[in-house]
């Protein structure tokens, strides 16, 4: 097989090392290799970029080994060197005698020879903005796992607040909850703590404010607290970073905005993901692939089996069914119609996940070519196919014994 790549260098990257293994084509066609073994730390890197671009390396390829590859890639990046990461499962050899050394030689011969399909790295400010996201998605689980805890709590001592208050944590939820805290104010004085519209249900909370609360539970209530109104106060502050970061951005989210089902937060996490720039992917197929938003593939022998969506990238996944979920409770719409019709023929899961799919290559189309979206209606599912619509619904309603006569409106 003919080598595309002269000079290129395979990477096995661990957290510790970094063997690299230097292929070079001579002129007389021979193949002349080298190995050597890198640590980790940034001097150490820095000596693999400076010997790869002193024997004149001009391709890298490594595997993407959980975030082990992030600091070599961060390294070699904005040099004289094309990069190239590859999905493990895509590389993997086939089983045997397998060693560091191996594995970076196997992945330097499939690079000259041009046999990785390099994985899709963002350039450097949507990966700052891509992991101010991810943590304020992290913060926002932890944030509603704190707040079940303490309802949990609350059952536990037989607070009966949740049955009663609209919101727990709102401004009289909590100025109850410290009432509770301390311990000292009866459950009529911390029934009157509510405001507004709450204090219609005075009689109410006094009831649910009697419990059996202890010690160890007022306790584990002011930990609780703390810890959730900490993480509010981090989300606000992250939250306001990711505007900063989201300026640049402010007309592909005008964009996005306007598409059934996406706020500003799904907007900022789907740019997060993969940018706006919509060229380094071939097509709406090759990035609802990479998402995982498409029908997998699985057949044999002629025949087509079920099969699995691929995993792709969980983080876009989630906030594009996030917005599907969303988009099917927006009446008059097209998503809407769609996911009804998709859902009574296979079921709920399956239309959530195509509608996702139309929202993504709705989105495709929009940052490719700087359009507004334009929704189709809840009725273009119907003139597709006028005249099968009408003649089925004739038949339900002939069935049902009576006599129908179409005439056209005016």
């Amino acid at each position: 097989m003919q080598t595309l790549v002269e000079r290129g260098c395979g990477l096995d990257v661990h957290q510790a090392t970094v063997v690299a293994c230097l292929l070079m084509v001579l002129k007389n066609g021979k193949v002349y290799k080298e190995i050597r073994t890198f640590g980790t730390t940034t001097r150490e890197l820095l000596a693999l970029r400076e010997w790869l671009l002193s024997q004149g390396c001009t391709n890298v390829a490594m595997e993407s080994t959980g975030v082990y590859w992030k600091p070599v890639y961060a390294i070699l990046e904005g040099v004289a060197l094309e990069l190239v990461v590859a999905n493990a499962q895509h590389v993997k050899k086939v089983p045997g005698r397998k060693t560091d050394v191996k594995d970076a030689e196997w992945i330097a011969d499939l690079l000259c020879h041009g046999l990785l399909r390099p994985s899709f790295v963002p350039p450097p400010s949507i990966r700052a903005l891509r992991d101010l996201l991810r943590y304020r998605r992290k913060l926002v689980e932890s944030q509603a796992a704190e707040r079940n805890r303490l309802l949990k709590l609350l059952e536990t001592a037989n607070i009966k607040l949740a049955s009663v208050a609209t919101d727990v944590f709102g401004m009289c939820g909590r100025l109850m909850l410290r009432a509770l805290i301390e311990g000292k104010a009866t459950s009529q004085e911390m029934a009157e703590l509510a405001k507004g519209l709450p204090r219609k249900k005075i009689p109410q909370l006094e009831q649910a404010l009697e419990g059996k609360l202890e010690e160890h539970h007022r306790f584990l209530l002011h930990l609780q607290l703390d810890r959730l109104e900490a993480a509010e106060k981090d989300l606000a502050v992250l939250e306001q970073r990711i505007q900063e970061k989201l300026r640049p951005y402010e007309a592909q989210l005008t964009l996005l905005d306007e598409i059934p089902g996406v706020d500003w937060t799904l907007a900022a996490a789907i740019i997060a993901e993969f940018g706006v720039d919509m060229s380094v992917f071939g097509g709406t197929s090759q990035l609802a692939s990479w998402a995982g938003v498409c029908p997998g593939n699985n057949e044999s022998a002629g025949k087509r089996h079920n099969s699995r969506i691929p995993k792709g990238n969980v983080y876009l996944k989630t906030a594009l069914v996030e917005a599907a979920n969303a988009a099917a409770r927006t009446k008059g719409t097209y998503l809407r119609d769609k996911f009804y019709r998709l859902k009574a023929r296979r079921g709920y899961k399956r239309a959530v996940v195509a509608v996702a799919h139309k929202i993504l290559v709705a989105i495709y189309h929009m940052l490719s070519h700087k359009v507004r979206y334009h929704d189709l209606g809840d009725l273009y599912l119907d003139h597709l196919n006028k005249h099968h619509l009408t003649r089925n619904l004739v038949r339900r309603l002939e069935r049902l014994g009576y006599t129908v006569t179409l005439e056209l409106a005016a």
